[in-house]
């Protein structure tokens, strides 16, 4: 019996075949494969972390010229960064992933001070949204304006572009203005599979920039602020019914890679704690303080729920602060044992010579959630029998800032980080980051297996789907002719 003729044209029905296989599948849940800039603790690494964090803080300390969703801790290093396309057709850019931060903001074409080169070996690329077919520029007068800035300004009518300028107490500052283009990031498909997923998203274009934020041999394209305003990527995304405002990152501090994931992680199971209401950053309440099995007798002011209060976990920043108060008694618990060791102070860290054991220190949190830091993850050598001390003093750091207390990477690596938005929770658990997790497909149910070093890339996804195309294609050329 013969075949029917199809009632379409060859040609036609090839461009739909090509339409069917290179549409992408996958939905919002996501993975971003991530690398540390500054891996490893070599010796004499971690003064180039104190640098980082110091410029770091000052910004969260201070007040914003227009305060844009949080965006007050925008980072000028960039410890772990990856990379994300841009436009139509997709242009790629390493940004920062940084949870301490809002606003997405990458380097343009235009920009004044910004950075040309880099001495990390990552080639910088300037956006221009003239060059992307799906790019647009956003007046004040569009919705995301005001809720950015809560209300219009006076001084911008509909039609003019919608600004952003940010003023740091270190001086630095950032400005530019809004647009509005497709993103593209890898969403999960299957069992260490990924596709592209592109996705509307409004950041801000760098227009100028200053200080810190200028040119820096450790500079990259931009921020990626996983934050909780208005302006963060995942904010819009949720908005938009792209995803479930969940997401999580493992990050690994023997490499330097890790994952940073959109979604509902199940495995492993994570307990959490709630997070302090109408905070600009990710603050959870400290309930107490155990070293060494024996807990310490803190200030009750270190506990109240009130403004400011509670510690902030912050994926951007290095090292651990501790509040003047904690580190004093957390400094003599941990040394009570090492009467006869003699200190001294190398211009960065506290340091000592002895190859001796140490407690562990346990952070107590609500709903009976702890962080427990060994002896390895808060001591490193910094040269050949001489330990130094990664916490922190906080008022050592600025007079401001001496009741601060943030965890930064140097309790949170090598555990995974989930943050719960939709229940206003965090919640952690420590993790072999290089063995993977599982993330919950919303819309099918399934679940996939994620990791840190074989997630197929789309390249060789796109390969495997361009060599399946072939093969029909020459199956329909041969029913058809």
């Amino acid at each position: 019996m013969a075949l029917p003729k199809p009632s379409l044209p060859p040609s036609l029905l090839l461009l739909l075949l090509l339409f069917a296989f290179f549409a992408s599948t996958a939905n919002g849940t996501g993975v971003f494969r991530v690398q540390q800039k500054l891996s490893g603790r070599k010796p004499g690494a971690m003064e180039d972390f104190k640098a980082h964090d110091s410029g770091r803080h000052e910004r969260i300390l201070s007040s914003l010229d227009f305060p844009i969703g949080g965006l007050g801790s925008i980072n000028n290093i960039g410890l772990y960064y990856t990379q994300i396309g841009i436009g139509t057709p997709p242009k790629n850019y390493y940004v920062q992933v940084d949870t301490g931060s809002d606003l997405f903001w990458v380097n343009c074409f235009s920009c004044k001070g910004c950075p040309k080169k880099s001495n990390s070996g990552m080639k910088l690329t300037y956006y221009d949204p003239r060059g992307s077919k799906t790019g647009s520029l956003v007046p004040c007068g569009e919705t995301f304006c005001s809720s950015v800035y809560r209300s219009t300004y006076a001084s911008c009518s509909s039609n003019e572009l919608c600004l952003y300028r940010v003023v740091y107490g270190d001086g630095s500052s950032s400005t530019g203005y809004f647009v509005t283009d497709y993103i593209q990031y890898d969403g999960v498909s299957g069992d260490h599979q990924t596709e592209p997923i592109n996705a509307s998203v409004t950041f801000g274009c760098g227009a100028q920039q200053s200080g810190d934020l200028g040119p820096s041999s450790e500079t990259i394209d931009g921020i990626l602020g996983f934050g909780q305003g208005n302006s963060s990527m995942i904010s819009q995304l949720a908005t938009s019914g792209k995803i479930r405002k969940i997401f999580a990152h493992c990050l690994d501090s023997a490499d330097g890679s890790g994952i940073f994931a959109i979604g509902n992680v199940v495995q492993p199971k994570v307990n959490t704690t709630p997070l302090v209401p109408n905070q600009k950053h990710y603050n959870v309440n400290l309930t107490g303080i155990e070293v060494g099995g024996t807990f310490l007798e803190l200030p009750t002011y270190l506990f109240d729920d009130g403004t400011d209060r509670g510690v902030i976990v912050d994926s951007g920043t290095t090292l651990a602060y501790l509040p003047d108060a904690v580190f004093k008694q957390l400094f003599n618990a941990m040394f009570k044992f090492h009467q006869d060791l003699t200190f001294y102070n190398n211009g960065v860290f506290i340091c000592f010579s002895v190859d001796d054991e140490f407690p562990q220190v346990t952070f107590h949190f609500e709903k009976f959630l702890t962080l427990t830091v060994y002896p390895h993850e808060y001591l490193f050598p910094n040269k050949e029998d001489v330990w130094c001390v990664g916490w922190q003093n906080s008022g050592a750091q600025s007079r401001s800032g001496k009741d601060m207390f943030i965890l930064g990477d140097l309790v949170l690596s090598n555990k995974l980080v989930v943050y719960d938005l939709e229940n206003q929770v965090v919640g952690w658990v420590n993790h072999n980051c290089s063995s993977g997790i599982k993330i919950q497909d919303d819309e099918t149910g399934e679940v996939y297996s994620v990791d840190a070093h074989h997630i197929t890339s789309a390249c060789t996804m796109n390969i495997a789907r361009f060599t399946s195309l072939l093969l029909l294609i020459i199956m329909m050329c041969c029913l058809l002719y």
